[in-house]
């Protein structure tokens, strides 16, 4: 084997392994397959749409289920039923029909043979919906990001007050590879009485590491990022976008506050406008640079279950679906990234 072991003084390795301060895993950059940013672009495609008033369920809003909140511009409107609101919503937020987690009043759990728990999917399942068919977050003016950001918020703040809820996750899928079933622009809302394993790893290494050196993890990696400016795509007074030291697929971004904040739902007016106005700007960045890729965001924030996770730091992911998981990636759990994150972050800096 010895033989077969590069020793020009010159040679670089063709791949580096890079490690997650915030998640304790392992990231595979794999530059021996490197593909230059531009070959990120995929050929501009059609996106199968259903027709505009005849088929698609949330053009015909009256269809669903009675909204829990209604904005109309960036007010907040009253039901009064779907004739009095149907030409003067621009969001709004309804029951998913088909919801995978249901409100139950008693949260039922079991053992079966001793040896397997279950309990019953106790939570909320809703649906943020956006007017325009056509018109995705990429499109949105500052002031429509804002208004997005607040039907979150207030949800949020609404849901976690509920029985049996100490998690609320808020994600979008966006395109068919990432699990987007209906062309709309749409959002999901889902409580569930468990913290998912991500997160819960997250906030176990976070909490280890203030505990250990009273610090941040997350604002310490932030700070780095704003001295040395390479993974950077954007900042402004209260946020940075940025792609992480440890990408798990080429061109993640993080939209992360500079301040230690640890609640999502506490967020301020003007901090909101910021964290718009970031977000808004990576997405553009992504859909330019990317030519419109289908992509995954979400929201990790402290849990609401009434624990003290004040060390812990909130913050969006944005996704692209640039690659497929292979045999190796599912049987590791370890994510092969064929782009570094400083190149894409450069790249996408021009767009």
């Amino acid at each position: 084997m010895k033989e077969n072991i590069k020793k020009h003084k010159n040679y670089k390795f063709p791949s580096e392994l890079r490690y997650d301060l915030g998640s304790k895993d392992w990231v595979v950059v794999a530059t021996g397959r490197a593909k230059k940013p531009e070959m990120f672009k995929k050929e501009k495609k059609e996106r199968e749409r259903m027709k505009f008033k005849k088929d698609c369920p949330f053009c015909q809003i009256q269809t669903q289920e009675n909204p829990t909140l209604i904005f109309s511009n960036s007010k907040e409107i009253p039901f009064e039923g779907w004739k009095n609101i149907l030409n003067k919503w621009s969001t709004i937020v309804v029951p998913n029909k088909y919801p995978a987690f249901l409100p139950y009043p008693k949260l039922e759990e079991k053992i079966e043979g001793g040896l397997f728990h279950k309990m019953n999917a106790v939570g909320f399942h809703e649906v943020v919906i956006t007017k325009d068919h056509n018109r995705q977050i990429a499109n949105f003016s500052v002031d429509e990001v804002y208004e997005l950001f607040n039907v979150y918020q207030k949800r949020y703040v609404s849901l976690m007050k509920e029985k049996f809820v100490n998690y609320v996750s808020i994600f979008h899928n966006h395109g068919h590879q990432a699990g987007a079933s209906i062309a709309h622009p749409h959002s999901q809302i889902i409580t569930t009485p468990l913290i998912d394993t991500d997160l819960r790893k997250a906030l176990s290494n976070a909490n280890s590491y203030s505990k250990e050196k009273n610090e941040c993890i997350y604002c310490l990696m932030n700070k780095w990022e704003m001295k040395t400016k390479k993974r950077i795509i954007f900042e402004n007074k209260d946020f940075i976008a940025l792609c992480p030291f440890a990408s798990k697929t080429a061109f993640e971004v993080i939209v992360s506050p500079k301040k230690h904040l640890s609640y999502f739902e506490e967020i301020t007016e003007s901090q909101m406008w910021n964290l718009s106005e970031a977000f808004g700007t990576a997405i553009k960045k992504i859909y330019k640079g990317l030519n419109d890729p289908d992509y995954n965001f979400y929201l990790h924030s402290a849990p609401c279950d009434g624990k003290d996770h004040s060390y812990y730091h909130w913050h969006w992911t944005i996704l692209p679906k640039t690659s497929i998981w292979a045999g190796f990636e599912i049987g590791t759990k370890i994510e092969i990234s064929t782009i570094e994150p400083e190149k894409a972050a450069q790249y996408l800096r021009k767009q």
